[in-house]
């Protein structure tokens, strides 16, 4: 059952549990163990693992975390555990989760599983059928550290906890990092010339304003975001760049969700220290809004925007809720040239109003406007997912093509009208794997990727050249995406 709280979480239980730890003498006890575990978060050093982390350290716990993309679930990090929390951000992390879960609850027999984040509360019903005993969505925090204490004080194991998605205003700590791996573990940014930068990462707010219908956020946040306050993202970066941060990649949906908090972070960030760069994800949409932000952003160590396009087809961005058109795409492409920050755009390719000819389409438009060098080849291979709870399922279902719902893939099924469309996308995405791990450059990769949509449109294939290929682009060096299936190198390696 969902209950998704009304009022501030009392800090009275709080305050007892960390009198409680802070005097152990005096109640002749040990400090309770909490493992945080994060499965997958895009190549950096999960900020959704530290800021927990800092709470429950705070209260007296001794926590330790694990980054299955850099670290081996252990009994000796697992035995121990009063409560075992996994942080589900996105498709990949909870695929890569579900696998994990049977090796958790092996080694860390006592221990109670939690789970939180955007696709915990989404998919109750299939994470508690595995063994979860808890579920969190939203601003969490507070009510993670009330359910271990909860926990923690009784003998015999209460009824599993109701699902809480909370979205109230929680007071935030500096993220506690100390445990995780290093940060040149971590994927780092790639300049042009070759040379990389070590990558810090965090996040200025949580959730979004915006409603798009295929976002993962939404379901969750209904169209909320939370300031992070000003002074704690200042001195979470602050504690990266002392450990070797030479670029910061923020993490917000959208960094300009609130436009001034946004600057007022940067403007003492570059005081402080001014050759330390940056990228953000910024909606089309903000970037037409706020054009005054450019100049500043640039000048202040911007040097790459992310920015989710999803496609070039105007019926296609109306479907999807979007807020901005193909035309202003081609605005922002501009724009930022001008500005001279690089743009990273993303794409959902393939959607039940995919056809074989509009694909192509946005592959001449990627093209013609000298994109090819900024768009992930991953990008072009990626198909719509509907989780549960998606404004997709507003739409009426001749429209999105939906079959069934499928608990194991978390989302629902949708085959497309026309089977050559979903056969092209398995295809490319075949290729565009292959291609990577062969080390073929993106000009090669987009070739093969267009010579099999022609292919497929009964058209003749002529290369595209590298006129048509753009500036090389500062990149991460973590090129898999979060509304991907994991692979099989994700799934062995923890």
């Amino acid at each position: 059952m969902n209950k998704c709280c009304t009022t501030q979480c009392s800090g009275t239980t709080d305050k007892k549990r960390i009198d409680d730890l802070q005097n152990p003498d005096k109640n002749n006890c040990t400090r309770e163990r909490i493992v945080l575990i994060s499965p997958y978060d895009l190549g950096r050093q999960p900020f959704a693992l530290a800021e927990p982390a800092a709470l429950f350290s705070q209260a007296g716990y001794e926590v330790k975390c694990l980054d299955l993309s850099q670290q081996k679930l252990t009994a000796e990090v697992l035995a121990p555990a009063t409560a075992v929390f996994l942080y589900l951000s996105m498709l990949t992390a909870t695929r890569i989760a579900i696998e994990a879960m049977p090796r958790i609850k092996k080694m860390a027999p006592q221990a109670r599983i939690a789970v939180f984040g955007w696709y915990a509360p989404v998919n109750e019903k299939f994470l508690r059928e595995l063994g979860v005993d808890a579920v969190f969505g939203g601003e969490s925090e507070s009510d993670m550290l009330n359910y271990t204490t909860s926990i923690s004080e009784q003998d015999d194991h209460p009824a599993r906890s109701e699902t809480v998605v909370n979205l109230n205003r929680i007071d935030f700590l500096v993220p506690d990092r100390q445990s995780l791996p290093a940060l040149e573990k971590y994927a780092q940014l790639v300049l042009p010339d070759g040379s990389k930068r070590i990558m810090g990462f965090t996040e200025t707010t949580r959730g979004c304003k915006h409603i798009c219908r295929h976002c993962p956020v939404v379901p969750v946040y209904q169209g909320r975001f939370f300031a992070v306050p000003a002074n704690i993202v200042l001195e979470d970066i602050r504690q990266q760049v002392v450990k070797g941060a030479q670029h910061i990649s923020f993490g917000d949906p959208d960094f300009l969700n609130g436009p001034r908090h946004a600057r007022r972070i940067i403007e003492v960030m570059h005081e402080e220290f001014p050759l330390l760069t940056y990228d953000a994800v910024i909606k089309i949409e903000h970037i037409i809004k706020y054009p005054d932000y450019l100049p500043f952003l640039r000048d202040s160590g911007c040097i790459l925007v992310t920015t989710a396009a999803e496609s070039v087809d105007d019926k296609t961005l109306e479907f999807l809720d979007k807020g901005h058109t193909a035309a202003e795409f081609e605005q922002v492409v501009s724009l930022m040239s001008e500005h001279n920050i690089a743009l990273a755009p993303t794409f959902i390719p393939f959607t039940p109003w995919t056809t074989i000819n509009n694909y192509i389409e946005l592959l001449d438009k990627i093209a013609e406007l000298e994109l090819i060098m900024c768009v992930n080849p991953v990008q072009l291979s990626l198909r719509l997912l509907i989780p549960s709870g998606s404004r997709i399922l507003e739409l009426p279902k001749e429209e999105t093509c939906i079959t069934d719902f499928n608990p194991a893939s978390l989302g629902y099924k949708w085959v497309h009208r026309v089977t050559e469309v979903d056969a092209l996308q398995e295809n490319i995405r075949h290729w565009t794997e292959k291609a990577e791990t062969d080390g073929l450059s993106r000009l090669e990769i987009f070739n093969g990727i267009r010579h099999i949509a022609l292919k497929a449109a009964g058209r003749n294939a002529v290369d595209v050249t590298e006129n048509h290929c753009g500036i090389t682009v500062p990149t991460h060096s973590e090129s898999w995406y979060c509304c991907a299936e994991p692979t099989e190198q994700q799934l062995a390696s923890f």
